[in-house]
């Protein structure tokens, strides 16, 4: 990690999505899909007897991590886990307790880079906490092939709200579509939605998603499928904002794919 504090590092506000991380079952196959993917390098790090952290950068800059779970985490399942924030990770996850929300993993040192905690909010959906020490997190967001969205998916979008509002202070706006859509803003910034699992959708948890910024959705989807993705949503047009997919990677961790519309993309 000592390279990565050296660098430049890009300052994220508390309340603001920070870094994501990939629990899987086969480090070096989701190493190698991601890479081809969206052209992130891997740098393998031993964090443990057995146990490797690979971090995932673009152009040199950080856009989030893998590793493969170990025997302790089989019952965890695979998928991408987002992160927020904090400037205290003890009063956070102690504030989300009092709000009705489950600590899944107690606040815990990361060696001298961070200190983090894993939290279940009251309607089931877990997301991770950073007190950033040597590292903020993410060094680029926003741009083609990295971070530009985090997303709820929830089957109670009021109960959601009201914990998030309180525990980190966002801000919502919500549409009045056919399927109402819910902003959140933390300060100044748009970071983020939360929508209600629509029944088209099928059996999933309530989860926190990813969206990651791409040049071209359907070349990016036909791409990912030849490497052995599943197609959950193809390629489909949101208006005014761009076109988005869903996709699973080949060990079954879920993310969406975004080519934000220009103008949508300035007004962020």
């Amino acid at each position: 990690m000592s390279d990565t504090a050296t660098q430049t590092q890009m300052e994220h506000a508390p309340g603001s999505f920070c870094w994501i991380e990939l629990a899987t079952t086969d480090g070096p196959g989701a190493k190698k899909f991601y890479s081809e993917l969206f052209g992130w390098e891997g740098q393998d790090m031993p964090i443990g007897p057995d146990m490797t952290y690979t971090m995932l950068k673009l152009d040199g800059k950080d856009v989030g991590a893998l590793y493969q779970k170990g025997e302790m985490m089989k019952q965890v399942p695979t998928h991408w886990a987002s992160y927020v924030s904090v400037t205290s990770a003890d009063e956070t996850a102690a504030k989300a307790k009092a709000l009705g929300g489950t600590v899944v993993q107690e606040p815990m040192d990361v060696m001298e880079v961070g200190r983090m905690a894993v939290i279940a909010d009251p309607t089931g959906a877990h997301f991770c906490i950073w007190q950033p020490k040597t590292h903020q997190g993410v060094g680029i967001k926003g741009e083609t092939n990295s971070l530009c969205w985090n997303e709820l998916l929830t089957n109670d979008t009021d109960k959601a709200i009201d914990f998030y509002t309180k525990l980190f202070g966002w801000k919502t706006k919500t549409d009045s579509g056919a399927t109402p859509y819910t902003e959140i803003i933390n300060g100044e910034e748009h970071i983020g939605g939360m929508m209600k699992i629509q029944p088209q959708m099928g059996p999933i948890p309530p989860n926190w998603g990813i969206y990651i910024a791409v040049d071209d959705c359907d070349a990016k989807v036909e791409k990912a499928t030849s490497m052995g993705a599943r197609t959950y949503v193809p390629p489909t047009d949101i208006p005014n904002v761009g076109r988005f997919a869903v996709l699973s990677d080949p060990q079954g961790a879920v993310f969406n794919i975004i080519k934000l519309n220009l103008q949508h993309h300035e007004s962020k």
